[in-house]
């Protein structure tokens, strides 16, 4: 909470039992949850940083994102520059 603070970052709780408040961060997790975490056993932090980088990679590079067209988030940024 301090780190947001200094960077002048708002942090907002949504109301419990009302994941639609953000949609988007819902969906992100259950993506990360089911395309990475049930995927592997991990056995340090090391190794949970590893996997988190290249998964991070590969969703915002190489994995169509159909909420997007179908694109990856790397082609929505160039479009968007």
């Amino acid at each position: 909470m301090e780190w947001a603070e200094k960077q002048g970052i708002t942090i907002q709780h949504i109301q419990p039992g009302q994941p639609q408040q953000n949609a988007y961060i819902e969906r992100y997790n259950r993506t990360v949850r089911h395309e990475w975490l049930d995927q592997y056993i991990i056995e340090s932090i090391e190794e949970a940083q590893d996997h988190a980088t290249q998964w991070l990679w590969t969703y915002n590079n190489d994995r169509p994102n159909m909420g997007i067209g179908g694109i990856t988030p790397a082609q929505k940024l160039k479009m968007a520059a």
